[in-house]
């Protein structure tokens, strides 16, 4: 289970790469990689990137840390993960230097990325979204390599010192939700010693119940601040916690629905039409076990989902399961066809981004050292031009490694970069295409498989029976 943070770095950038690639945490900066740049000279190429930004901004760069549980990783395995992590969630578009630290109990990772994208200058913009969608491919970076996640809705926006706190039992929040739950079930059971006289005023008295919670919250030594949101706030700590921040069931309408007894309002997206949907198992469904409404409901559900699924069958001209078996194969080896072809164009965009960045530099910078190599006080020279002659060298060095000598042109690169971007387009629109069939083939499967079962179970029975 991998925590992230993330936070800007203002003015001491140097001081912060540095503190990151320290060898005495980094196994002898066995564990520091980088992405175009060296993690040498990352502080003087992260500012020649920004001299060039379209729009002006205060960051330096951004700090990400990724944290793992004691015990959970290996190091190498943790720095392998961080890679993957900061291709995915940077596209191959920003400057930056990932290290692992194993001064700690818990491995972690740094990660520091430049402001300003080497690509199209254009500043990295940090919101929710963005914070998220890092949160979320951690997670399945995490999930893929086997590691535990943390589960959706549950320790949002949780760092890894509130995580610490929470096992060592110090943490506000914890003890927040704890004492919520404690007087959630101390109502129920008043609530279920009373319910057959007053299951009709209940319906009206929710937000009441919800008030009672909130004053004996208080009468447990609890500051509360009612707003947009409830928050309470508990003797000695600092700040509010907002309930809505402990979890999905601490929101107000869920705790609401809590005390009356049903589920939490629910807020997964509903069906999109035109998928096949998977037939309801209401033998297994406990839901359809305690409601005769759901059970209803769900035996006409099915019978819809099993017209699609005939529709579809029909449509395609699946006559026979062996067809159908091998439509989905079919279907699975497309999705994946196109996944690798989209895999492979986007590690050749993410390598022309990067050469054209070190072509344009050596351009740039070209003139300026065929004046130091012609000078006759060079150290005089490099004293004033040092930034531009270290810059200058390492684009040579990344021109090199690239397979840009002799250099390309400018507009040839272009014209292959624009190839390549139509190109991504277009496998990505197909391959969305394919995951769609290879979807829906799978689910008809699964419904034929579940609708066919019955039907092959009952002449074993028969036979049994006549056995007997």
């Amino acid at each position: 289970m991998a925590v992230t943070k993330t936070h800007p770095i203002k003015s001491t950038l140097k001081a912060a790469i540095d503190y990151i690639c320290n060898p005495e945490k980094t196994d002898g900066k066995l564990l520091v990689s980088a992405y175009g740049c060296a993690a040498e000279t990352a502080d003087i190429e992260f500012a020649w990137t920004r001299r060039h930004a379209i729009d002006k901004g205060t960051n330096l760069g951004r700090h990400l840390i990724q944290a793992f549980p004691p015990g959970e990783v290996t190091p190498e395995q943790a720095h392998e993960i961080g890679m993957e992590l900061a291709r995915e969630i940077l596209g191959g578009r920003y400057e930056f230097v990932l290290t692992t630290h194993i001064d700690r109990d818990h491995v972690h990772n740094h990660l520091i990325f430049n402001a300003v994208s080497f690509a199209d200058h254009k500043h990295y913009h940090s919101n929710k979204r963005s914070y998220h969608f890092i949160r979320r491919t951690s997670d399945r970076i995490c999930k893929e390599h086997g590691l535990s996640i943390i589960v959706p809705g549950q320790d949002k926006g949780k760092s890894y010192i509130e995580h610490q706190a929470e096992r060592t039992g110090t943490s506000y929040k914890a003890k927040l939700r704890a004492a919520i739950d404690r007087l959630l079930r101390e109502n129920k059971v008043k609530i279920a010693s009373l319910q057959s006289a007053v299951a009709q005023l209940r319906k009206a008295n929710l937000r009441h119940d919800l008030e009672e919670l909130l004053v004996r919250l208080q009468r447990e030594g609890y500051e509360l601040k009612r707003g947009k949101y409830i928050s309470a706030r508990a003797p000695g700590q600092e700040r509010f916690t907002r309930l809505k921040t402990l979890g999905a069931d601490y929101a107000e309408d869920a705790l609401t629905a809590r005390m009356a007894g049903r589920a939490r309002p629910s807020r997964q997206p509903k069906h999109q039409s035109g998928k096949i949907s998977l037939l309801i198992d209401i033998q297994n469904n406990i839901k359809a076990q305690q409601s005769a409404g759901y059970r209803h409901w769900a035996t006409i559900e099915n019978l819809k989902r099993i017209a699609e699924t005939s529709n579809f069958l029909t449509e395609h001209g699946i006559g026979s399961m062996e067809e159908l078996t091998e439509c989905c194969e079919a279907a699975s080896a497309s999705a994946a066809r196109l996944k690798a072809e989209l895999r492979e164009t986007g590690a050749r965009i993410e390598e022309l981004t990067l050469k054209m960045k070190h072509v344009a530099a050596y351009r740039q910078l070209k003139p300026i050292y065929d004046r130091y190599q012609a000078s006759k006080d060079k150290e005089k020279f490099l004293r004033g031009y040092e930034r531009e002659i270290i810059l200058f060298e390492a684009a040579a060095r990344e021109c090199k490694r690239l397979g840009a000598v002799p250099l390309p042109s400018t507009e040839r690169m272009q014209a292959e970069m624009d190839a390549l971007t139509a190109r991504r387009a277009a496998l990505t629109a197909e391959r969305q295409k394919a995951r769609r069939e290879e979807q829906d083939y799978a689910a008809v499967r699964r419904n034929v498989e579940e609708f066919l079962s019955p039907l092959r179970q009952a002449p074993a029975r028969q036979k049994d029976m006549e056995l007997e």
